[in-house]
């Protein structure tokens, strides 16, 4: 081989070496479960951060289903309001949007009121646990945001529902 092809392969193998992850050579670093001093393996932002988005809409759930044509929560639905509730207690400086949905069957005119009375129902919920109105909005998107597309009742299922989403928390 010639000098210039030796020179190439030698700068390729220093890039690619760069790139090892320290860790995986016994080298230590924030990957060793550690996640750095004082967080006790937490990592903020991530779903193991009790505090996070991520937690929320992992650990807590951020949506619940309901049942055809109907607004009216169910037990399942309530328990995991009950943990979104208890959540947003612990985290006061998080506010939320709740959206209402609706499957694609009927009019749009029919699916955002639908919509709505499910995002008010979760509203509701929720303030009758203990969280401030004001930290709560809610706005329907009736069928026009379906979680899942097809024509078939598992999809439809799933696009019955109430999603929590959360804004705030980035100060800190």
């Amino acid at each position: 081989m010639n000098t210039k092809v030796k020179m190439i392969l030698v700068a390729g193998a220093l890039a690619l070496s760069a790139c090892t992850n320290p860790a995986g050579l016994g080298g230590g670093g924030v990957t060793d479960g550690t996640a750095g001093a004082g967080t006790g393996g937490v990592i903020p932002g991530s779903v193991s951060d009790p505090t996070s988005v991520a937690y929320f809409q992992q650990a807590v759930g951020d949506r619940v289903l309901f049942v055809v044509d109907q607004s009216t929560l169910t037990d399942q639905g309530r328990t995991i309001l009950d943990g979104q509730a208890q959540w947003l207690i612990t985290n006061t400086d998080y506010t939320a949007v709740i959206e209402g949905h609706a499957d694609e069957q009927g009019t749009t005119a029919y699916n955002l009121a639908l919509g709505a009375r499910r995002a008010d129902a979760a509203r509701s919920y929720l303030i009758s646990k203990g969280i401030s109105g004001a930290r709560l909005k809610v706005v329907s998107y009736g069928k026009e945001r379906p979680a899942e597309v097809c024509s078939d009742e598992a999809c439809y299922a799933k696009n019955r529902r109430a999603v929590t989403v959360l804004a705030g928390g980035l100060t800190g």
